[in-house]
């Protein structure tokens, strides 16, 4: 028989794949993909968000009454009296019958609306289950947004998580300093809401003389500078372009070598830029952002193109970090720190030693009793345990996966399970042998009737580690994964490449006939 079989190779390419791949990870190197620890491990925050629902409601209003606006001045309506009630209802007045067919068309094809209409007057809500479907939407857009923004910042592996109907779980490994955490969570909470709002020039002059309330009936909002809360600018309350139609937006810097934001528009974005400039020259449009106006500049001329800048006396930091945020989306609603947790980079470690510890003495107990009780056919086991550690490591560092505290107690627990099928195999190819079968016959009966019993354990145990990783959150996760990565490469070591080996060394077993030496039989 020869010497080299086919599932030898596959285990030695299995070996060659987990080692070469497995170092950086052991080694800790500067090149090559390495596991990253998790924040139970390394250290990091830990943050509770609550997200305020009931802006997103506000904020759907707002764009639909944006959108109102749109229509109506590239239609050549006139409609009169277009604001925002409560926070939840839009009204305006068509001024023409005529038009009446046309509104009542475009409004149809916005779903989810409630619209009601006395004569000419419209006075529109959203309906009941828009609401709830805007309120969940908000949450899971709020848990994209932040995923990407600490992804652009450069964290290594952030962990953001839903939990329950309104609150987020942000998990950030590596976090030590306060001005590491301070930035993480300005960048978290920011909303970024980037709004071009027209300024109303009538009533300007009015603008440190009137009340909100007042400036309400006109249909008007009162807004600070940026830089100085004493400047306040009376701009119309429907925007004209907000944050959801910005495509990009880099930091660059003025003739005066100061930071700035260049940000760039979508199609339809440019399209209502350049109509808005174009029939409103000589007149101020307000840059705001997150309720702010940073400039109010003078339209000279027709905008085209579909891009602009925001200036305000940024830091070069600052405009990193908004250019990031506008990148990444505007938060659909704020979002408030309900619960925050520090891990010390020294409980981290604490929790690998404990948990390396509890690995390397799991794993010799193993390894001895295998020797003890089963000899060679243990060392055999013992080849295979050691590969499938080094098969899990690899493994995990190629996809980038987080190894957390839950995590090393899946591979804990993944040495139990990968000597098992070993022992199951054993113990069969020990029940033939005593019953007079020949070494090669007893081998290949071992390992097939081993294989229901083995094929059942494993599947079972790894649809309820796919059940966990399906629903679980974080730390869960992460132990299904190792769960999961074990499993496999067990099926691969114990049942493909022992038998491998086997088959190789079959020759010098059946020739030496030393049933204790090689299997433990007395």
């Amino acid at each position: 028989m020869k010497i080299f079989n086919y599932r030898l190779i596959i285990f030695f390419l299995s070996i060659i794949f987990g080692v070469v791949f497995s170092v950086p990870s052991f080694l800790q190197t500067e090149s090559g993909k390495k596991i990253s620890l998790g924040l139970d491990l390394q250290g990091g925050l830990h943050m509770l968000l609550g997200v305020n629902t009931d802006e997103a409601v506000t904020s759907k209003i707002k764009s639909i009454a944006t959108a109102i606006k749109y229509f109506s001045n590239d239609e050549d309506i006139l409609i009169d009296g277009l604001s925002i009630k409560d926070n939840d209802r839009i009204v305006f007045t068509v001024l023409d019958a005529d038009e009446l067919p046309k509104v009542d068309k475009m409004l149809e094809e916005i779903n989810g609306l409630n619209v009601s209409k006395t004569e000419l007057e419209y006075s529109i809500t959203l309906t009941q289950d828009e609401e709830v479907r805007t309120k969940d939407q908000a949450v899971a857009q709020a848990v994209e947004t932040i995923r990407n923004r600490l992804d652009q910042f450069g964290l290594a592996e952030p962990n953001v998580v839903r939990q329950g109907e309104t609150d987020i779980v942000v998990q950030l490994p590596g976090i030590k300093t306060a001005e590491d955490e301070k930035a993480a969570r300005e960048l978290i909470s920011k909303p970024a809401n980037l709004e071009l709002m027209a300024v109303d020039e009538e009533r300007i002059d009015q603008v440190y003389s009137m009340t909100r309330a007042q400036a309400a009936q006109y249909g008007d909002v009162i807004l600070e500078a940026t830089d100085n809360p004493n400047v306040k600018y009376l701009v119309k309350e429907i925007p004209i372009l907000n944050g959801s139609q910005v495509v990009d937006a880099q930091v660059a810097f003025d003739q005066s070598n100061q930071p700035i934001i260049n940000f760039t528009l979508n199609s339809a974005g440019a399209r209502i830029f350049g109509d808005f400039t174009g029939k409103n020259v000589g007149k101020r449009l307000a840059v705001v952002l997150d309720g702010k106006v940073y400039s109010a500049p003078n339209i000279r001329e027709r905008i085209g193109g579909g891009s602009g800048q925001i200036s305000g006396g940024f830091t070069v930091v600052e405009a990193g970090n908004v250019a990031i945020a506008l990148r990444s989306g505007a938060l659909p609603a704020s979002v408030n720190l309900l619960e925050k947790r520090s891990v010390g980079p020294s409980l981290g470690a604490d929790s690998i030693k404990a948990s390396t510890i509890a690995l390397v003495a799991g794993f010799l107990m193993v390894f001895i009793f295998m020797i003890i009780y089963y000899r060679r056919a243990g060392i055999i086991a013992n080849i295979a345990l050691v590969t499938n550690i080094f098969i899990i490591i690899s493994v995990m560092a190629m996809f980038g996966a987080t190894l957390t505290l839950p995590g090393m107690a899946g591979i804990v627990l993944t040495v139990g399970m990968a000597v098992d099928a070993n022992v199951i195999i054993g113990e069969r190819i020990r029940e033939l042998l005593r019953q007079g079968v020949s070494i090669p016959k007893a081998i290949e009966d071992g390992y097939s009737n081993a294989m229901r019993a083995i094929l059942d354990a494993n599947i079972t145990t790894l649809l309820v580690a796919v059940i966990l990783y399906a629903y679980g959150t974080g730390p869960i996760k992460g132990f299904a994964v190792t769960i999961s990565i074990g499993i496999l490469a067990s099926m691969l070591t114990a049942i493909l490449g022992t038998h491998g080996i086997y088959e190789a060394l079959l020759p010098k077993i059946a020739k030496d006939k030393n049933l204790n030496k090689w299997f433990g039989i007395k």
